[in-house]
């Protein structure tokens, strides 16, 4: 196995691209994610699998953790040269596909969530000339294979089980591999080392999004794996306890939340995002605010605050 590291420059982080079976001819050449669709990118992705003698053209499988761009975006050109076998979950394979209805329904949604949320009329324009402008990262539509949870994926002389881990994406999964008496997964933005991943503004289309994506770093420690490759930067060895981290990271920003809803009341999630990550660009200006109302949803749900017209205050 290769871990390709690739830039990005669009959206925060540098992208992780794993190369298996490359001269086993045996397994399936398979890349697990692919990277934002810039020319700059491609360039890098070419040149790091021509260092090992692979080609877009080799490639026999793909498997994509989640649909955002940065993962996503250069299915479509190594599918087109390849034919390659592209592999996503179901809930995503709609927006990799790029259904149209699928892209209208998640802009529809993004557009409702940022009036919900409070921003400024000039904020909100703002993100979406950002999102305008960067389209092109999605890349070329994709012919997919939807997966589901539970299900495996022939690797040649192993095999990766599909795990559903949403919360940041509502499809986003990990694929679990038994290797050289190593239990592994590649799981994407579910747990990543250095920071942790958005939830409530990065895929909108999740219902409960932190309740969800708790649930979700639960299974991660269930799963007890010795080792993590995630979408961003490198490998993760203590993975339950990582999990348990960002669980506790989640903990606190909720009380966080709680007092600057006392402190604002009624509060929106866009007055509460400005308490918590002050002044954003570009895309954080989703992010920020959805983070923010993935905690107030939660705590409204479980009953220590309640939603009125004007915003949030406590129950």
């Amino acid at each position: 196995m290769h871990h390709i590291q690739l830039s990005n420059t669009a959206f925060e982080g540098a992208n992780s691209v794993y190369l298996l079976g490359d001269g086993d001819a045996d397994a399936p050449t398979t890349l697990v994610d692919a990277g934002v669709a810039s020319a700059d990118v491609e360039a890098e992705l070419r040149a790091a699998l021509g260092d090992r003698g692979v080609a877009f053209a080799d490639v026999d499988r793909l498997l994509l953790t989640h649909w955002h761009h940065d993962h996503a975006g250069l299915a479509g050109a190594i599918q087109s040269e390849s034919g390659a076998d592209v592999s996503v979950h179901e809930a995503d394979a709609p927006l990799v596909a790029q259904s149209e209805n699928a892209r209208e329904d998640l802009h529809a949604a993004q557009e409702a969530a940022l009036r919900e949320w409070g921003l400024p009329d000039e904020e909100r324009e703002g993100l979406l000339r950002f999102s305008a402008d960067h389209r092109y990262l999605r890349g070329d539509p994709v012919d997919v294979t939807p997966v589901s949870d539970g299900d495996t994926v022939a690797l040649g002389a192993f095999e990766a089980e599909v795990v559903h881990l949403p919360g940041h994406a509502a499809g986003l999964v990990a694929y679990v591999v038994e290797r050289e008496g190593r239990r592994e997964a590649f799981v994407g933005d579910a747990v990543l080392p250095k920071y942790t991943p958005n939830v409530g503004g990065a895929d909108v289309r999740v219902d409960r999004p932190l309740a969800r994506y708790l649930e979700s770093l639960e299974r991660v420690q269930s799963l007890d794996l010795d080792r993590a490759w995630p979408g961003h930067r490198g490998p993760i060895f203590a993975v339950s306890e990582r999990a348990g981290d960002i669980a506790a990271h989640h903990d606190e920003r909720t009380a966080r939340v709680e007092r600057a809803v006392a402190d604002l009341a009624p509060a929106t999630p866009w007055a509460v995002s400005a308490e918590l990550f002050g002044s954003l660009s570009g895309i954080h200006v989703l992010h920020g605010p959805g983070e923010a109302y993935a905690h107030l949803d939660h705590l409204a749900r479980e009953g220590v605050l309640r939603e009125t017209p004007d915003g949030y205050v406590p129950a």
